[in-house]
């Protein structure tokens, strides 16, 4: 056997196992999120994108930051005026042009929760949209945690819930003999309809993916263009290919 056939050999093997790694992976993360409800989220929805702002501004920025958006980008994406952000969006005194910093410092964070509140710039990326969106979906009341809420999709999370107000409260039905949380029961209905929450939680989930990527909104208007180049280039390149070698056969 030469070296060549050899070497060849192994790296169809590292290949081949790379690939089946990859396949299982990707099987993991499917079983995983197949347990999860769909977002259903699209950050082309400039309306929903508009919503979700004016959630995470009303119940989340108190504890939470978005450190990679400004006021001034964010206006520009989600078809906003400099006045409407300021007036409506602005609760710290933060310049136009500044990012998104919370109300909370680290060290409040850390006296009143045991840790600060997370950055979430980057949550929809690192955790999917559909876990975000289930997460919000999956408070129920817990008078054993310290912050009295528990979460089906976070267990003993420390963030208290702070949209229970437009949803309710919903408390645990529990699988007899195991102690485990089988589904969630609205005890107690709030200013919104389960459906109007669900929609809300949509919003508010949307809001908070394109935080994660804020050039994502560009990049898909951009995408067209460069396909219909991509293939203009291909077929001249063809034509000229045709042109080079006819005479070679």
């Amino acid at each position: 056997m030469t070296k060549r056939t050899s070497l060849m050999k192994k790296t169809i093997s590292s290949l081949a196992l790379a690939f089946g790694l990859l396949v299982g992976a990707n099987s993991v993360m499917a079983q995983e999120e197949g347990s999860l409800p769909s977002a259903g989220t699209n950050i082309r929805d400039q309306a929903s994108l508009q919503r979700g702002a004016k959630l995470f501004f009303n119940y989340c920025v108190g504890c939470h930051s978005l450190k990679y958006v400004r006021y001034s980008r964010m206006a520009e994406d989600l078809g906003l005026s400099e006045d409407e952000v300021m007036k409506n969006l602005n609760f710290t005194g933060a310049k136009f042009g500044d990012v998104v910093i919370s109300h909370m410092s680290e060290e409040s964070g850390q006296q009143f929760f045991g840790k600060a509140p997370p950055d979430l710039s980057l949550e929809v990326r690192a955790k999917t949209a559909d876990w975000v969106y289930g997460y919000l979906n999956s408070f129920y009341v817990d008078p054993t945690r310290p912050v009295g809420w528990n979460n089906t999709v976070f267990p003993n999370a420390s963030m208290p819930f702070p949209l229970w107000e437009l949803q309710g409260v919903q408390t645990a039905v529990v699988k007899e003999g195991s102690g485990e949380v089988e589904k969630l029961e609205l005890s107690r209905p709030g200013k919104l309809t389960p459906a109007q929450y669900q929609q809300a939680t949509r919003d508010l989930t949307t809001f908070l993916e394109y935080a994660a990527e804020p050039a994502a909104l560009q990049r898909q208007r951009y995408g067209i263009w460069v396909l219909l180049f991509l293939a203009g280039f291909t077929f001249l390149a063809y034509l000229l290919k045709k042109e080079y070698w006819k005479d070679v056969h």
